[in-house]
């Protein structure tokens, strides 16, 4: 039985190293949805990395972002869902991280886009009304994710020192080749907020296709009845998935979805 829909995280799997999503991986994305198999991205990117790729989700217009945080309706242009960080936990829980591991600085992503305390170094452009301020004062809106950087420890050092503070009181993951921690509300990964998506679309988890490259991806690769990790994902990653695909730059995701379906 193929699968009734298509879950695909974007950076390092479906979007090139390039930043680009290929004309190939564009053309079985549709020809995909024409069989009346939705694509829904799955991604951690903020709101507003994720717009740039919406012409790429089809007529159903779901993308899920943020690790989860959030599901935008495309087609409206508006959330659907919104799974905020509770502001006294996450302020506790970082004042916790900072004494534990000194040097860290952090940031907080909300539907308004991303502020940031006066020591943490963004290494992407920012947006227009970007605001530096003490972390307490940065959660006066719902914010989607908190973000932790350290400028000295490898990423996986800070990830384990980062678990043994926290204790479960929120998600943490990583996504990114630097030491920044992607942090979410209880419960709030890729694929728990999937599985509510797929739910809605009638959909269960072993007729899902997952595709992903990082450690953010796990929940959702463990979900889904059919897991790939891309070629070049991280080891964690390729180990737990069910299958491997040809790499992102060589289109993998298009390469497996055109064979599953027979494009």
């Amino acid at each position: 039985m193929k699968p009734r829909l298509v879950a695909t995280d974007l950076d390092g799997t479906l979007v090139r190293s390039d930043g680009s999503v290929s004309d190939r991986t564009r053309d079985v994305l549709l020809a995909v949805e024409e069989l009346g198999v939705p694509v829904v991205f799955v991604t951690g990117r903020p709101l507003r990395w994720t717009e740039v790729v919406f012409e790429y989700v089809g007529s159903h217009g779901i993308a899920i972002v943020s690790n989860g945080a959030l599901v935008w309706d495309v087609a409206r242009d508006e959330p659907r869902t919104v799974r905020p960080i509770e502001a006294a936990t996450a302020i506790a829980v970082a004042a916790d991280l900072r004494a534990a591991v000194p040097g860290t600085t952090f940031a907080v992503e909300s539907l308004d886009g991303i502020d940031l305390e006066p020591g943490f170094m963004e290494r992407g452009d920012l947006p227009d009304g970007v605001r530096r301020a003490p972390l307490a004062e940065l959660f006066d809106r719902p914010a989607l994710k908190l973000l932790a950087r350290h400028e000295e420890l490898d990423p996986e050092e800070f990830w384990a020192l980062a678990e043994d503070v926290v204790q479960g009181r929120l998600v943490i993951t990583w996504s990114s080749s630097t030491a920044l921690l992607e942090i979410s509300a209880p419960g709030v990964t890729k694929a728990s907020t999937l599985a509510v998506v797929a739910a809605g679309l009638g959909v269960d988890a072993a007729d899902v296709i997952a595709f992903g490259d990082m450690p953010n991806d796990l929940p959702m690769l463990t979900w889904a009845g059919t897991s790939y990790a891309m070629a070049d994902a991280h080891p964690s990653v390729v180990a737990a998935a069910d299958h491997v695909a040809p790499g992102h730059d060589e289109d993998g995701v298009a390469q497996v979805l055109a064979g599953v379906f027979g494009l």
